[in-house]
């Protein structure tokens, strides 16, 4: 750590690898492609499905990665993800009964069973709650509304003072704007609220290009699978939400004891 940070005001959050944590998900669920497949009538066999919900789901990946990197990226409509990334070349009839359930398509897509809330997270989250700190949700995400059941399944949504992602707000991390709008709607100047996610490329870079008070990363597996980037530096790491609560703790002044036993 990099000395001592400032104390928030608020707290800008990341939803997985930093609220919530889940194994890969296989690309094709067999519950989607089932789905899928009644909803195009044998117009596409199922083989086909899983074939392009694979392939759709890496050149989504790809398209992402390829944004990321340029200027302010904004969010694909659920329409334009599976048009684009996945029945490109099914008959039309098939693509346009897809198109029009995209949007809870994209729900199924995006859902995880695997999803878990991550280590002491629930403990940061109340001891910021306690201490005033507004907080929202900051992610990119092909479909928030599973995000934001997931969250009220856990019983943490009403921690947040709101919740903006990608897919409903446009913006897309890195992109600025989706950080400034989560400031906003909670009331806090930017520059007076921490980031915390756990991409150096996504997450650090819009806290950096925002102007917040602080760029916290924490790990996940996929902070481990980015590549090292020579012009941005988190100003503290931390394993999982414990480490988030002995920052906090040590912003405040407040000795963490469990923290010192370790």
């Amino acid at each position: 750590m990099e000395g001592m940070l400032r104390s928030p005001r608020a707290l800008l959050l990341d939803f997985g690898g930093v609220l919530a944590d889940a194994p890969p998900q296989p690309p094709a669920p067999p519950d989607v492609v089932r789905r899928l497949s009644q909803l195009v009538a044998g117009a596409v066999s199922e083989e086909q499905i899983r074939t392009d919900l694979t392939e759709g789901a890496r050149a989504y990946a790809l398209w992402r990665d390829e944004v990321g990197g340029s200027g302010d990226p904004v969010e694909l409509p659920h329409v334009q993800v599976w048009g684009n990334f996945v029945t490109r070349t099914w008959p039309q009839p098939a693509r346009g009964a897809i198109a029009r359930e995209a949007t809870p398509l994209a729900y199924a897509w995006t859902w995880r069973t695997e999803w878990q809330v991550r280590p002491g997270i629930p403990e940061a989250l109340h001891a910021a709650a306690n201490a005033g700190l507004p907080m929202a949700v900051v992610s990119n995400t092909l479909c928030g509304a599973a995000h934001r059941d997931f969250l009220a399944a856990a019983g943490l949504s009403d921690l947040f003072a709101a919740e903006f992602y990608s897919d409903e707000a446009g913006p897309r991390k890195p992109n600025p704007q989706l950080a400034r709008l989560a400031a906003d709607a909670i009331g806090v100047p930017i520059g007076d609220c921490w980031f915390v996610g756990d991409s150096l490329h996504r997450d650090i870079a819009c806290a950096r290009r925002a102007g917040t008070a602080a760029a916290i990363l924490m790990r996940s597996p996929r902070t481990d699978r980015e590549p090292p980037h020579p012009d941005l530096h988190p100003d503290a790491q931390v394993d999982d939400g414990h480490g988030l609560l002995t920052l906090l703790h040590q912003s405040w002044g407040v000795v963490d004891r469990s923290s010192a036993r370790r």
